[in-house]
């Protein structure tokens, strides 16, 4: 059997325990240039995945991400940041780690070849043919996210999945296999190392590009944002005055008109309509918030 990248032998650290801290360090950046390289030769399948999620988001989907160890924590930490960041209703995109929320907290690692658990959690939600499951682990192989993709193909839903090395059995199962391969460790088998961050990344390409996808972003300015604390407020008053060129007090004015929803103030100050106008254009558009815009300049 071919020995798995994620846990070969790096030739080009055997004496990092005889380096100083400065030569570690520097080792370990020139290692994760390798990320680079193996986040873009994924590209096309990290597009794909977006694609998918998009259609079926549409179609009223919920989005699974399922790992064990750093590849689950990463899933989690991603999943949790959508709420605030793009006000991503709860329970629509769920990070579920081997070992549950513990296991954010505590090494449970031995939970990762609970190939049944995964499938009674992922029953706890009424996980159906609708939905999405990104299955990620570094190796490919780990039971547990391998269960949760294997299962979504049972019920037809779409199965994704992030790994770290060729022609995995998780990519086997999938619809869309990104296979992120950076390369042996310089600790061999850390795979919270370079393969931590190449999963990192791609995680938050999919999201990111999803829910820019979706309209959630207006330009390069988050729009859907949960105003939840006064930084927020702060910032969407600052985008308002970017985007409709209009003072501070206009802004805040602006704000209050909209009942604090952004996309709303922004739709009113471009177009100089009101509140009733701005909801109904942006509920034909599923909310996105230029697509809306360009329909109401059009009637």
């Amino acid at each position: 059997m071919t020995q798995k990248v994620t846990e070969s032998l790096n030739t080009n650290s055997l004496k990092i325990d005889e380096m100083s801290s400065f030569g570690i360090v520097s080792l370990m950046l020139e290692e994760d240039r390798a990320i680079e390289q193996g986040v873009k030769n994924a590209l096309p399948q990290v597009a794909k995945a977006v694609d998918l999620i998009v259609e079926k988001w549409m179609q009223g989907a919920r989005v699974f991400v399922v790992g064990a160890g750093t590849s689950g924590r990463l899933g989690v930490l991603d999943a949790v940041e959508l709420g605030p960041t793009f006000s991503v209703e709860e329970g629509r995109w769920v990070g579920l780690v081997a070992g549950g929320k513990e296991a954010m907290w505590e090494p449970l690692e031995q939970h990762e070849d609970d190939e049944n658990v995964v499938v009674r959690e992922l029953d706890g939600y009424s996980f159906g043919e609708k939905d999405v499951v990104i299955g990620i682990s570094a190796s490919g192989s780990t039971p547990y996210s391998v269960a949760a993709i294997k299962y979504a193909k049972e019920l037809r839903a779409t199965a994704i999945s992030i790994s770290c090395n060729h022609d995995t059995i998780s990519s086997e199962w999938s619809d869309c296999g990104i296979e992120v391969v950076v390369g042996p460790e310089v600790i061999r088998g850390s795979t919270r190392l370079k393969a931590g961050t190449a999963q990192k990344i791609v995680l938050n390409m999919i999201s990111t590009a999803t829910m820019i996808r979706l309209g959630k972003v207006y330009q390069n300015q988050m729009v859907d944002m949960q105003l939840i604390n006064k930084k927020l407020v702060k910032r969407a008053e600052q985008t308002l005055m970017e985007l409709v060129d209009v003072s501070e007090s206009e802004a805040q004015a602006l704000m209050v008109k909209s009942n604090r929803n952004l996309k709303a103030a922004i739709f009113i100050g471009v177009t100089g309509t009101d509140l009733e106008t701005a909801l109904i254009h942006l509920d034909k558009a599923n909310g996105h918030l230029k697509n809306a815009m360009m329909n109401y300049l059009k009637d």
